[in-house]
């Protein structure tokens, strides 16, 4: 695939300056994309995990050189801090490099259909969200992320496929499963009183595309588990996608249809389940 074409594409929880970011997969998204709008819907930089330790690969400058550039090349970028960048907070309304700072947005899409975005933290108020593993014991996610780290390195010397082994752990803890689905019902509810059509967010480090009370709940997942982003095509739909080796579809809602993506799916999709062909959207106008 030589570039990714779409309206708008909204990222969030890079967690940039810990080892746990996937910078390469993102990288390569950000050089494929041609869009006209970038949301960076928070925690992309995480200023908490810098103040304990200082660990910031050139790769990870890469990525905020990326971004800029397409900022410079006339797409709109917006960045709305999260709990893990909240000191940028402070900074909203101004632009730096191009980058607008907000602390949400509205976002309009081509079919008329309003969100809003935000990091989705706000929804979180005892914060269990910035560690879902909470559920399990903190030794537990620690072990999880080292876990994923040497299975993807090892992947990687096998010319294998990356594998989200975290999502699949998380869809067979019940109460890592039942916070997840507490949350969503959360944000659309709150989408709902406010009149929106959906709510775009990120923070739980989980993905998902999902109808609720008539109204949608976007969530765009995360590049240091499970590297997905949400895309609008041109035709006002909203897809959610993954982007390693095997970049895969993982759920769509248009006007005619919800397609969701359910966690089997985001742990499968990288080896050929439920993968649909990423070419109509980069063939798009």
């Amino acid at each position: 695939m030589t570039t990714l074409r779409c309206r708008s594409a909204f990222i969030s929880d890079v967690h940039l300056g810990t080892p746990d970011c996937k910078s390469g997969y993102l990288l390569d998204f950000l050089r494929k994309l041609r869009c006209e709008k970038l949301y960076l819907v928070g925690d992309i930089i995480d200023m908490e995990a810098l103040a304990r330790r200082a660990w910031w690969p050139a790769e990870h400058s890469a990525v905020i050189a990326e971004v800029l550039d397409l900022a410079q090349r006339g797409v709109e970028v917006i960045y709305i801090p999260g709990n893990h960048d909240a000191p940028l907070r402070g900074l909203h309304g101004q632009i730096l490099g191009g980058v607008q700072i907000e602390l949400d947005a509205v976002h309009v899409g081509i079919d008329g259909r309003r969100y809003r975005v935000s990091h989705g933290d706000e929804f979180d108020p005892e914060q269990i969200g910035r560690g879902w593993m909470q559920h399990v014991g903190e030794a537990m996610h620690r072990l999880i992320c080292w876990s994923n780290r040497r299975l993807h390195a090892m992947r990687q010397r096998l010319e294998l496929p990356y594998l989200p082994l975290s999502i699949i752990v998380k869809s067979h803890i019940g109460k890592a499963l039942a916070y997840i689905r507490a949350y969503e019902e959360r944000v659309a509810s709150d989408a709902r009183e406010r009149g929106f059509d959906g709510h775009i967010c990120g923070h739980i480090h989980f993905g998902h595309v999902r109808e609720l009370g008539g109204v949608l709940y976007l969530n765009d997942g995360d590049w240091v588990e499970h590297c997905t982003a949400l895309i609008e095509d041109h035709t006002g739909a909203m897809e959610l996608i993954h982007w390693s080796e095997q970049p895969a579809a993982l759920g769509r809602a248009s006007r005619e249809l919800v397609w969701p993506s359910p966690g089997a799916a985001l742990a499968l999709a990288p080896l050929g389940v439920h993968r649909r062909d990423l070419g109509e959207l980069h063939r798009a106008a």
